[in-house]
């Protein structure tokens, strides 16, 4: 089995909000990942819209063949400014995949996973009514929750164990304890009957690491750091680097 990867796109929308007008464009952006052998595509459409924006989300379904994941907060609503809600998103633009993050509106970025003995019971129906849709659901959890397993209860199909604790142990070196919690949350998830993604802050230095020791893990979102180094080493290079590191980690 190999790791998909999926790019996650939001940063070039960043770039392209920061000016105005319709440059770098994120579909030529997701072509481009596409044609370098990428398996997926990543949004997240937030309220604020300050990167990928809901009109984004449509022009990629409408455009790509590729598998989308649409992450947000299901709770989030329509706004005054054109944001119609998270689900209202997933509805028209109808993804493979909707991961679902428990961000407040005004949070810079993912920084943790649900408390599901808190939102699980909001959340049932929610999960419920995107798998009529036929959309995967997966949730963003912690290393380590105690709530894994109630994923699998409310009808996920799949968690994505949020790595940014493991990759900031990794800059200092000292990260295996936040490795193993990592494993063992995959274990516990895949003994619960869910399939397991991850993503936050991983790199071309510490995905192989993580690959080889967290078990079984379907696929990685990766954006931040890839766009950062493709500022260096080309867009379509730094995804062939990243397919690299995974084939690698599966040997």
């Amino acid at each position: 089995m190999r790791t998909r990867l999926s790019v996650n796109l939001n940063k070039i929308a960043v770039l392209r909000n920061s000016r105005g007008g319709a440059l770098p464009s994120v579909l030529d952006a997701a072509r481009t990942c596409l044609a370098a052998g990428c398996d997926g595509l990543t949004v997240h459409p937030r309220p604020d819209q300050r990167h990928i924006r809901p009109d984004d989300v449509t022009a990629l379904a409408a455009a790509v063949d590729a598998e989308l994941n649409i992450e947000g907060n299901p709770y989030a609503g329509p706004s005054s400014d054109g944001y119609p809600g998270f689900l209202a998103i997933v509805e028209q633009a109808r993804p493979v995949q909707a991961t679902l993050v428990p961000d407040g509106d005004a949070q810079l970025t993912s920084d943790h996973g649900f408390d599901l003995k808190r939102d699980g019971a909001r959340l049932a129906p929610l999960v419920a009514g995107l798998r009529r849709a036929g959309v995967r659901v997966s949730l963003f959890m912690d290393a380590g929750s105690p709530d894994i397993e109630r994923a699998a209860e409310i009808g996920a199909h799949r968690i994505e164990i949020y790595t940014g604790p493991y990759a900031h142990a990794f800059l200092s070196g000292d990260y295996a304890r936040e490795l193993e919690l990592c494993a063992e949350t995959a274990r516990r998830a895949q003994a619960a009957g869910l399939a397991v993604n991850a993503g936050h802050d991983l790199d071309q230095r510490n995905l192989g690491p993580f690959l080889r020791v967290v078990p079984n893990v379907l696929e990685v979102s990766i954006g931040h750091a890839l766009i950062g180094e493709a500022l260096y080493d080309g867009l379509a290079p730094t995804v062939r680097n990243y397919l690299d590191v995974i084939a690698a980690a599966s040997t």
